[in-house]
């Protein structure tokens, strides 16, 4: 097909919750303006897990551990870019959530699960509404089952 990429990319959806909080950053380039949780692509010989706790780190200066898999989104967007995402859950160890990579993202924060502060990006809208393998009935209890919070 022109002008479709040439790989399907591989990368981390990481969800991190605090009480009824859900960690959010607001996207500065693809889907830019819209919310997704930390995350990105795998680094060549980096396992998912090693990725997740580097994403949100390296995103919102947050602390993870216990990355544990909880399903995978194929997300392919109306500009023809297509991904793979793990879906992960990480626990909240510590760290107060800020923009740690300004040239990535607008904006960090926590944010009402039931509430999120904008449009959410394709794939963290498929993780959502269950658009996975598995198909997840309740994202949020399987997120909170890692870190009941």
């Amino acid at each position: 097909m022109t002008g479709m990429p040439s790989r399907v990319g591989v990368g981390v959806g990481v969800v991190v919750v605090r009480g009824d909080e859900l960690l959010l950053v607001q996207r500065r380039h693809h889907g830019a303006g819209t919310w997704s949780t930390p995350g990105g692509y795998l680094d060549p010989g980096e396992t998912p897990e090693e990725a997740a706790v580097r994403e949100t780190r390296e995103e919102t200066g947050v602390e993870v551990d216990r990355p544990t898999f909880l399903a995978l989104s194929n997300d392919v967007h109306p500009d023809g870019k297509h991904n793979v995402t793990l879906w992960f859950a990480a626990r909240f160890v510590a760290g107060e959530a800020h923009l740690a990579a300004p040239d990535e993202s607008l904006a960090v924060g926590w944010f009402p699960w039931d509430a999120p502060p904008g449009a959410i990006y394709l794939s963290l809208g498929n993780f959502l509404a269950g658009r996975t393998y598995p198909a997840l009935a309740s994202p949020r209890d399987a997120a909170r089952s890692v870190d009941p919070g």
